[in-house]
């Protein structure tokens, strides 16, 4: 029995390959895979060949889609072939998302701190698309928007390819308020509320964010405080751009680095199996008018930031 795509696999969509004329060209699937991706070794490509787990168009122009193929199925430019990702002893989160809200366009999911949205690097099946996918056998289920994994909250995660598009723009036209609590020191050189504008860029390592005063800004922030405690305050954070890191990078410019933050002000790597003193940082709520029925749509995270206890983070 042959497919359009491949299925989906315990939560994991494949990822697909266009197979170019190369120069000198490989023999076999298994000698490209190998050529291709040297950090995974000709076993563990076997193996995965042995478990039907590469797919491809391979099997002729008659089949009308994609098959299980072989380890020597030959290589032929200007075809298609799909693998799954996988890790070796990939860690487990041992926190779980919850749904917040959902219909036949959308569902809005309060995600835990440490978990990723999406597979990349060290997390593949640990992720909270994967975990979506799997629970629910829905393989177009796409974010609409960015989370880090170190920030829990809400997000608001597509459900129909079709209507896709109209959720994005909402973003992308800055048609929906974002709201988010985090925890901080407490600046009193500083008049709030305030706004804050900066130009963030990638910054040394990569994966991090700096600010550069010598370019225009292009993000934003409203800031005010919630409450005071100690050396310690809750802050409620309005951005109206959304760029990678922002929230993070806007309040340690501002001297008040959010707590438990591992980037900023100084990179500190943590094992990855160590799941305590999780950000501060939360995204409580998401409000925006539906924009195929014309709804307003507010929601609130279930979690909340204590100023209380030292910056643990609690379900109400």
């Amino acid at each position: 029995m042959s497919h359009t795509t491949p299925p989906m696999k315990d939560g994991i969509s494949p990822s697909r390959i266009y197979l170019e004329k190369l120069n000198n060209q490989p023999e076999s699937l298994l000698a490209f895979l190998c050529q291709k991706f040297p950090h995974i070794s000709p076993d563990e490509w076997q193996t995965r060949f042995d478990g039907g787990d590469i797919w491809g168009d391979i099997g002729g122009e008659m089949t009308g889609g994609v098959t299980p193929l072989m380890a020597e199925t030959p290589y032929v430019h200007g075809r298609t072939i799909y693998y799954y990702r996988t890790l070796q002893d990939e860690i487990a989160v041992p926190f779980d998302y919850h749904i917040l809200f959902e219909n036949d366009e959308f569902m809005v999911v309060d995600k835990p701190h440490f978990l990723a949205v999406t597979p990349s690097g060290s997390y593949v099946k640990q992720t909270l698309l994967t975990r979506l996918k799997a629970d629910t056998g829905n393989a177009d289920l796409s974010p609409i928007h960015r989370l880090d994994r170190e920030t829990a909250g809400l997000i608001l995660i597509s459900k129909n390819v079709a209507t896709r598009h109209q959720y994005q723009a909402l973003f992308a036209h800055h048609a929906i308020t974002k709201v988010y609590h985090a925890i901080a020191t407490v600046n009193h050189n500083l008049t709030m509320p305030m706004d804050i504008r900066l130009h963030l860029e990638r910054g040394e390592p990569f994966y991090v964010m700096r600010v550069n005063a010598d370019k225009s800004a292009n993000t934003h922030t409203h800031i005010d405080i919630l409450a005071v405690k100690g050396d310690l305050a809750k802050y409620e954070l309005r951005p109206t751009t959304g760029k990678l890191h922002q929230l993070r990078v806007h309040l340690n410019h501002l001297g008040i680095p959010i707590c438990h933050d591992p980037y900023y002000p100084t990179v500190r790597h943590k094992p990855k199996d160590d799941f305590t003193k999780p950000l501060q940082l939360l995204a409580k709520h998401l409000v925006f008018n539906d924009p195929i029925t014309g709804e307003r749509w507010e929601f609130t995270s279930r979690q909340n930031l204590d100023l209380g206890r030292a910056c643990p983070l609690q379900h109400e």
